[in-house]
């Protein structure tokens, strides 16, 4: 809640105010009271409110003395404060720890009772309720919130559509509960109706423009049947106004405007015959309010999209950079070395040679060419936008490793330090395989070191593990697949979860697909698809290539 500035701060304050002066509307202190009197009520009862951000405990107690003093006095006054105290009670919760929220909750609790007790009735067993339900739910809802604070993983939204309903239901029934049976109509009814004003909050975020007309009509009905629950719907009105704001656009925000400067007039006018320029500038003022906080609050949102979209722009503009200087640097030194050994090759070749030595240079020759295509793959990769926006940071890192180690010695490396490691180990390698590109040869093996590593992880050092990498339909498949894990609980190793996101992605990377899940036996198959960009040339498929490592017995 600390945001940067005091313009909050000042929005609270005028809030706080313009609160007061609808809550007691032509009640303080009869008719004979002067205008500066309640204007002054007004100023002590709603400005505070500004300061409830940074200073919640002395506000809270301000409000709480300050409701017992009003009280005394018979302003009306004590309905705003009744209604800021809890909100003030709500902010230590969240802010504060329980040597600041527990006699802070005490003595709301107290100057609430002391606003009900009237002398000469007994202070029957709703009061009591009422006394100490209005202060223990803004602390409960307080104490939740700050033990979710700091924590990013779960959505809010959610939460905080459900505090807006249960918010808006107490707000609603708690103001206008004495007021049921004043009306015509029965009190479920007018019970009904309060309910309903205030659990609509719970969908103004997603629906603000259908909330603000439906709490327009039950504004409207309520005045003119259940007259003295106005002044208190009123406000979900104005909430509603001011979550509309922050979604729709200037033409619809003046015709929210506009509905809402009609409702309220209906709400507070009582005589025509009362109509003032003054009072007319008040009713706007006041119902300008939440427009101007509403698009306040759109204008700090787009700031930070903009911010958000200008930090994941210069952070792709390195990536690309990044990637410019390393495609640059391996063609300056490799395509230069390689093309200059396949000129010499061909060169020696037209110049006669026979026998064994130009079997050799023929194949120096095709190794050169095939070199050159597999650069030209490692730097489409790494020149191409659109697949930077498949990268991650972390251990998961779509990143092309351009390392001397064959492909097929890496994964054999793997095998062999897991069989050290206790796992039963088979490898198969279709002889076919050695003719794909070296990018795709590389992620195979670091989908397969991946792999491997997961088996180990999950499984327990004594589980058994199959690979098999094989081509199929223009596209190299790898597949590593583990019977039931033997470990116990509490005896696999710590997981960051994200290898398979990262291996997925790995294989998007290349415009291939992974999938990983359990299989009937209890055991685990991930299985990927690597397509080849280009079909190298090499040798004829032979018979398969299987390599075995199992751990000692």
């Amino acid at each position: 809640m600390r945001w940067r500035g005091g313009v909050l701060d000042v929005f609270l304050a005028v809030c706080g105010v313009v609160l007061d002066v609808l809550v007691t509307h032509g009640h303080w202190g009869g008719p004979s009271a002067p205008w500066w009197i309640r204007a002054l009520f007004a100023l002590l009862a709603g400005l505070p409110l500004g300061l409830v951000r940074r200073r919640p405990g002395p506000v809270a107690i301000y409000f709480a003395g300050f409701l017992v003093v009003c009280d005394q006095l018979g302003a009306s006054t004590t309905d705003t404060l009744q209604i800021l105290l809890p909100i003030a009670v709500g902010v230590v919760a969240r802010e504060r720890g329980w040597r600041w929220t527990a006699p802070v909750a005490v003595l709301a609790g107290a100057a609430t009772a002391v606003n009900l007790a009237d002398p000469g009735i007994a202070f029957t067993q709703n009061s009591w309720f009422y006394s100490v339900g209005i202060i223990a739910f803004p602390v409960l809802v307080g104490r939740y919130l700050r033990s979710e604070k700091g924590q990013g993983e779960e959505d809010p939204a959610p939460l905080l559509d459900l505090l807006l309903a249960g918010g808006g239901v107490a707000f609603a029934v708690l103001g206008t509960w004495p007021f049921w049976d004043s009306g015509t109509p029965p009190v479920w009814v007018v019970g009904l109706g309060a309910v309903v004003a205030g659990f609509a909050l719970g969908v103004v975020r997603k629906h603000p423009g259908a909330v603000l007309l439906l709490e327009s009509v039950i504004l409207v009905v309520a005045d003119q049947y259940a007259p003295r629950t106005g002044s208190s719907l009123q406000l979900l009105a104005l909430v509603a106004l001011g979550v509309f704001s922050t979604r729709a656009s200037w033409t619809w925000v003046g015709a929210g405007y506009l509905l809402t400067c009609s409702v309220t007039a209906i709400v507070i006018v009582d005589d025509p015959a009362d109509i003032t320029i003054v009072r007319v500038v008040t009713l706007m003022a006041i119902v300008t309010a939440p427009v101007a906080i509403g698009r306040y609050v759109r204008a700090r949102q787009a700031e930070g999209r903009q911010a958000r979209e200008l930090s994941a722009e210069r952070l792709r503009a390195d990536r690309l950079a990044e990637r410019e200087r390393i495609a640059r640097d391996v063609h300056d030194i490799v395509a230069h070395h390689v093309g200059a050994m396949v000129l010499r090759a061909s060169a020696a070749q037209y110049a006669g040679a026979t026998g064994p030595a130009a079997e050799a240079l023929d194949d120096i020759r095709e190794t050169g060419h095939r070199v050159l295509e597999d650069l030209r793959g490692l730097l489409t990769v790494l020149r191409d936008p659109e697949r930077d926006e498949l990268a991650r940071t972390g251990p998961g890192d779509v990143s092309l490793d351009l390392t001397l180690a064959d492909p097929d010695d890496i994964m054999r490396d793997a095998v062999a330090r897991m069989a050290a490691a206790g796992l039963r180990v088979e490898l198969s390698i279709a002889t076919e395989a050695v003719a794909a590109p070296l990018v795709v040869r590389a992620s195979a093996a670091r989908i397969v070191q991946e792999g491997l590593t997961n088996v180990l992880k999950h499984a327990g050092s004594e589980a058994t593990a199959e690979i098999t990498v094989g081509m199929e339909k223009g596209a190299m498949t790898v597949e590593v697949r583990n019977g039931p894990g033997t470990a116990r609980p509490g005896e696999t190793l710590p997981s960051t979860g994200q290898g398979i996101a990262g291996m997925r992605e790995r294989a998007r990377a290349l415009g291939g697909r992974l999938t990983a899940g359990p299989v009937e036996d209890g055991g685990w198959r991930l299985a990927a698809s690597l397509p080849l960009p280009d079909p190298a040339e090499g040798p004829e498929a032979g018979p398969e290539c299987r390599w075995t490592s199992r751990s000692p017995s």
